[in-house]
This record gives C-alpha cells, sequence and structure tokens, in this order.
C-alpha cells in the first residue's frame, strides 16, 4: 500500500506536534517550522500533500505556495489560517491552493479534507498510467535525427498540455501534418477521447455543412430516416483535426467561426441548439496570409484557428532524416510483405539523398515500398527505386551499357568512393562558376537548395 508524504509547514510548534498525532499513523509526515527552510527541502523530496500556514513569519505561505506549484502543480496544498486572513485564502485559492483549513482545527475536517487531497492525486496518476499505456499503443513515430525533428517534439509537448487551445499546422503535402495532429491528441488531456479527422476539401461545398454540423431527420431529400451525426459532435471531448482548412467556402468558414467561438452550432434542417468540448487542430499546405489578403480566407477565422502555429519543414530541409526514414519504412514494409531485405545500398542511399523530394515524407515512403515490393536481393538498389526511369524487368542487372567508354581494373574499383569523387568535382565546379553562391550550383546541378547544402557541407567535412 502506499504510503503518503504530508509536509506540515507551521511556525506553531504545538500545531506541528498535534497535526503530526493526528496524521501520522496514517502517512509519512515532515514538519517544518518556516516557509525557508520548506522551500529548501524541495532540492531532495516533494511532498505529496502540503498543509501549510498562511501567515508565517520570514516568507509567507503565500510566497511558498507560489514557489511549489510551478514544481508539483499536481500535488494538493492545503492553507491553514485564522479567520480575518480569508481575504488572502481567496489570492491562494486563485494561485492554485487545493483548499483551507480554519483555526482552531478540527481534526474531523481535516481528515476528510486530507482523503479528498490525496483522491485527487491518486486520479491523476491512475489518468497518468492511463495515458502512458495509450501512448505505447497509439502515439505515431517519430523518425529521424534532425535539429528540426527535436523542435517538432517539443512543440508537441508543449502545446498537448492545453485541452482545448487551437492549433494550426502548415507544411507542403506528405510533410505529417495529420501525425502530428495525432501526437498532440495522444499527450493532451482529451486522450481518452476520439480523434476525428476531416479533410475539408474533399466534400463539395453543398455538403460540408451537413457533413461537418449533421442533418435532422427529413432536412432534404434523400437524408436518413433518423438524421446524421456530423463529424464535429463525432470529436465531443475529443480532438477535431480539419486538414486543408484553407478549402473551405467563405460560407462554410463562416459557420466553423460560430462554432468555435460558443462550442454551439445547430444541425442542417433543425432547431435545437448543440454544445460541444472539443480540441480544434488545423493544418493547410497553403498561405493563410495571402488568402486573407485576398479574401478568400476570413480573417476573424483566422486569428481563432491560429492561436498557436507551427511550420512542418518539408523533407528537403531536412536531409538528415531521409536515411533514418527509408530504414524505418524498409523495416515496415519488410513485415507487410513478409520479405527480409538487409537493407539500402550505398549507391541507393546516395541517390536517396541527393533527390528532390516534392511529395516528402509520403513521396519517400511510396518508393520505399515499392522497392520492397520488387526487390529480388538483399539489398535495395538504385534501379528498384523508380528515380532514374531505367526500370526494367531485371530490377538489379548485372551489366550496363554507357554512350561512354568505361574501363573496370581486373582488381575492380571502389564503387562508393568512386561515385563520392565525381559528385565531388561536379559541386566543386559548379560553387566555382556560382562564385561560391550555394543556390546558384544547385541550380546548375539541378539540385535543391537544401539538399545541395547539405551534401557541399557534408563533403566539405572529409
Amino acid at each position: 500500500m502506499i504510503q503518503y508524504t504530508i509536509a506540515i509547514v507551521d511556525d506553531e510548534e504545538t500545531i506541528r506536534d498535534s497535526l503530526n498525532i493526528i496524521l501520522s499513523d496514517e502517512y509519512r509526515i515532515c514538519l517544518y517550522g518556516d516557509a525557508e527552510s520548506f522551500v529548501a527541502s524541495l532540492e531532495e523530496r516533494l511532498p505529496d500533500v502540503v498543509l501549510m500556514d498562511i501567515g508565517l513569519p520570514g516568507m509567507s505561505g503565500i510566497e511558498a505556495l507560489e514557489i511549489f506549484k510551478p514544481r508539483a502543480p499536481n500535488r494538493p496544498v492545503i492553507m491553514i489560517t485564522a479567520f480575518e486572513d480569508i481575504n488572502m485564502v481567496i489570492s491562494s485559492m486563485k494561485m492554485g491552493a487545493f483548499d483551507f483549513i480554519l483555526k482552531p482545527i478540527n481534526p474531523d475536517l481535516l481528515e476528510l479534507t486530507i482523503k479528498k487531497a490525496i483522491s485527487s492525486i491518486a486520479l491523476i496518476r491512475e489518468v497518468q498510467v492511463l495515458q502512458e499505456k495509450f501512448l505505447q499503443e497509439n502515439e505515431p513515430c517519430f523518425i529521424g535525427e534532425s535539429k528540426q525533428i527535436e523542435n517538432i517534439m517539443d512543440f508537441i509537448n508543449l502545446v498537448s498540455k492545453s485541452r482545448d487551445t487551437p492549433i494550426m499546422i502548415l507544411g507542403e503535402t506528405g510533410t505529417g501534418k495529420e501525425l502530428i495532429a495525432k501526437a498532440i491528441h495522444a499527450r493532451s488531456p482529451v486522450f481518452q477521447g476520439p480523434f476525428v479527422a476531416v479533410n475539408c476539401s474533399a466534400f463539395p461545398e453543398e455538403l460540408i455543412e451537413s457533413e461537418l454540423f449533421g442533418y435532422e431527420s427529413g432536412a432534404f431529400s434523400g437524408a436518413k430516416r433518423d438524421g446524421k451525426r456530423g463529424f464535429i459532435e463525432e470529436a465531443d471531448q475529443g480532438t477535431l483535426f480539419l486538414d486543408e482548412v484553407a478549402d473551405l467556402s467563405l460560407a462554410g468558414q463562416a459557420k466553423l467561426l460560430r462554432f468555435l467561438e460558443n462550442g454551439e452550432f445547430y444541425k442542417v434542417g433543425g432547431t435545437k441548439q448543440y454544445t460541444i468540448h472539443t480540441r480544434v487542430v488545423s493544418a493547410t499546405n497553403k498561405d493563410l496570409d495571402q488568402l486573407v489578403v485576398e479574401g478568400k480566407f476570413r480573417r476573424d477565422l483566422y486569428f481563432r484557428l491560429c492561436v498557436v502555429t507551427a511550420k512542418i519543414p518539408s523533407l528537403n530541409e531536412r536531409p538528415d532524416d531521409i536515411i533514418p526514414l527509408a530504414k524505418h519504412f524498409l523495416h515496415e514494409f519488410n513485415l507487410k510483405f513478409n520479405k527480409k531485405l538487409k537493407g539500402i545500398s550505398a549507391e541507393a542511399q546516395a541517390l536517396l539523398e541527393a533527390h528532390e523530394f516534392t511529395g516528402n515524407v509520403r513521396e519517400l515512403k511510396n518508393i520505399i515500398e515499392r522497392s520492397v515490393l520488387v526487390a529480388r536481393n538483399q539489398l535495395i538498389c538504385v534501379a528498384e527505386m523508380g528515380l532514374l526511369g531505367n526500370e526494367t524487368q531485371n530490377p538489379c542487372p548485372q551489366e550496363t551499357t554507357s554512350t561512354h567508354p568505361l574501363r573496370l581494373p581486373e582488381e575492380g574499383v571502389h564503387l562508393n568512393d568512386l561515385l563520392s569523387g565525381i559528385e565531388r568535382e561536379y559541386m566543386a565546379l559548379a560553387m566555382k562558376r556560382a562564385r561560391g553562391n550555394e543556390s546558384g550550383a544547385a541550380k546548375l546541378l539541378n539540385m535543391n537548395h537544401h539538399t545541395f547544402r547539405y551534401r557541399w557541407k557534408k563533403m566539405s567535412k572529409k
């Protein structure tokens, strides 16, 4: 059985001793005669519950509360006070105190208040255990070694603490915006609720309202006899993910704004007002600022949806993640297709790193899926990836023809070194012609600027 620790902070020794006698049979007790010694003890241990006098000499109980709560926001603090300090009690409650007890202390009321505090801790810990289990089973997997991935994880951890703050995720198609929305949901206080994803561009203008808000029986010709729950209602007590929200019509935007302002809506063809509570996460690959200027996206809706905004970098902007992602997808599709490929050839890896991914992570995933499916050897090779337009019936031919004469010594060559040398020479020539301008050099080689910078920096270290 868990034995909870209670810190008693009071400058009157008789009160400390009395509280110790009442509580020590059931709880582990720590006694402090002033706030300073209590605060100093926090470096070594955090009590589960704090019983603290407001009117302490030196540092007051209010000041100690202000220090304690940020360190242990979920651990209850019960303030002890005389009746004349009631205004200070109100202040302490606003700062996060769990409850208060008036002097002289009633032992029965004290025990009841302590048990309520302990129950709140037990509930919080139970929820934490459930959430940890939920994360193990449901949290999306983020693969990568780049600083950008670290920043994304920091963002998710930060914004998921709120249960209802609207979030806007910006980024190109295929960067994983829905994956991030799911991760926010999994780490949020509403993780046990539903996650409902809606692609706003998938529905024609005349249907989006009924899909979002639902409709009542007989609302229109062809309506279901019992009516229909909309996506918004399905997301009650959970997270509503509005993908491609910029594609909503102005009429649809107006109706969405009304719901976002107060959580209230009417179904199509109905007069009953519904109220739900849901976290709204939106996403788009379009320039919302420009759409607002052009009058294609409501300014008031823009500010309502973009309380917190994150820009997700493209795969070309984080080339360090290309190979780790490719290896992750290789493992995934090995399992799917019951194959045992051991890896990706060095030449194929170099080609992936030099490739411009217009479809981002989604494109990379498709390339690896195709490669694993058609692979006949233990390694994915260049021809199998289909990036050069030279797919043949034999995905990894033993011999190749060339319009230029090639010499292969009897002892063979280190092809990796040979290709790296050729690449280095061409990149150096491009840099020379572009007078050291990386963007200009990248254009000469038909490479993405970010990819060129990554490869050039990597080669310069060798």
